[in-house]
């Protein structure tokens, strides 16, 4: 059975540095961090004060009071970044084949808002008082159901859980959708909104997150820097829209990129902690090439899952390097956590974002707050500036808490 080919046709985004594509990229193009201190709820008590919650961004442009109490913010910006992609794609709703479209989106730990605002309900003022909305708003596969309901899209509808891997494995299963004829059109992404009061306490506690950085936010997340402490809790989304190469062809479309592979393993090895040497990323890059029928020196730039964990960016790099060899000397390799903090399961889906614009633009965003190397971490990290690079071809790498690995290839259009 022959494979069809997978285009990018639309992107959305609102992320920490930009609530918009064209904002979120300019923001990453000038090294500008969306960090800053928790504004949500009282950090008073708190050994992490900060985290990379949206700027300016209102739900009320967007949607009625009425609707906004049956969303929790998760679904809230899935359905804002899918209507950004959907109107950016150009699809005509009334002419596409409904029945044959449908939603992927991954999110790590879905309606988690609503699930602790409702519990404090519950404990302070009883049963009879919870909401009863509660479930429809909090359960995971919530975004991908409403957004299907806003447009009408009837085909495949799911959402993918794998921890920080999530949006890169939605994406990777709804490119598996086209290709295998199974839909012609996939809206895909990622969400998620877990900057709350139990989710900032539990990745504290368990030492995840940097607490040194409480009064500089904007220095706090620092990917492969010798001195970088802790990841920065993010919140956000990304979505693209994915059609086969003959259905975005027949309509005319404007093509922005190639999907041209997809690979996914466990490490099988601790909850929290990456196997040794990256050996669970390593097989996963080497399933993506071999789906994309691309050698590794055909890589021009990664966009790393590099959160500013000890452990994710030593084995990240030593994964790289074992794949790519002499090649891990020139290729360019910048991780944009540096900028949003890391949006768990949103994470890779607005990677994917950037790595369009890279492709589109020939330039690759910096990681910025790099100013010690670490002997560990040998690799070209594009520091503190953006840079131009003809980019034909580009990884995006995504690694999760019980060992998940997702990586992409993404190529630059050429008819």
């Amino acid at each position: 059975m022959s494979k069809r080919r997978v285009v990018i046709t639309g992107l959305g985004a609102l992320s920490p540095n930009g609530n918009s594509v064209a904002d979120f990229w300019s923001g990453l193009l000038a090294g500008k961090s969306g960090i800053q201190k928790i504004s949500y709820f009282d950090v008073e008590n708190f050994n992490v004060k900060i985290a990379g919650e949206l700027s300016d961004f209102n739900p009320e442009d967007y949607f009625d009071r009425k609707d906004i109490r049956k969303l929790d913010p998760f679904s809230i910006y899935g359905l804002v970044t899918a209507t950004e992609a959907v109107t950016h794609s150009g699809l005509d709703l009334e002419s596409i084949d409904s029945d044959r479209t449908g939603v992927i989106i991954g999110s790590g730990v879905g309606g988690i808002q609503t699930l602790e605002e409702q519990h404090t309900v519950l404990q302070d003022r009883g049963a009879r008082r919870v909401s009863p909305f509660f479930v429809p708003k909090m359960i995971a596969n919530i975004a991908a159901g409403q957004i299907a309901i806003k447009f009408g899209f009837r085909g495949p509808n799911y959402t993918v859980v794998s921890a920080c891997s999530s949006g890169s494995d939605a994406i990777g299963q709804a490119f598996r959708k086209i290709q295998y004829g199974d839909t012609d059109i996939m809206i895909t992404g990622g969400s998620e909104a877990s900057i709350t009061p139990l989710t900032i306490a539990g990745f504290g506690n368990m030492r995840a997150l940097t607490a040194t950085h409480n009064d500089e936010p904007e220095k706090a997340s620092k990917p492969f820097d010798k001195n970088r402490d802790g990841f920065v809790l993010g919140e956000g989304a990304g979505m693209i829209v994915l059609e086969s190469l003959d259905h975005a062809q027949a309509r005319g479309a404007n093509i922005l990129a190639e999907v041209l592979g997809y690979g996914a393993t466990n490490d099988a090895f601790h909850i929290t902690q990456p196997a040794e040497g990256g050996v669970g990323a390593v097989k996963a890059i080497a399933l993506a090439l071999k789906d994309a029928d691309t050698q590794p020196q055909e890589i021009d730039y990664i966009n790393a899952h590099g959160t500013s964990t000890p452990f994710n960016d030593k084995s990240e790099s030593a994964a790289i390097r074992t794949i790519f060899g002499e090649h891990a000397d020139t290729l360019k390799v910048s991780s944009t956590k540096s900028m949003t903090g890391h949006l768990l399961g949103a994470s890779g889906a607005i990677a994917a974002v950037a790595c369009v614009k890279a492709l589109q633009e020939n330039k690759v965003p910096p990681t910025i707050n790099y100013t010690t190397p670490d002997p560990e971490c040998n690799l070209n990290y594009v520091p503190n500036k953006s840079q131009d690079l003809e980019c034909n071809t580009v990884m995006m790498n995504a690694f999760g808490f019980g060992g998940h690995n997702a990586v992409l290839v993404l190529r630059a259009w050429s008819t």
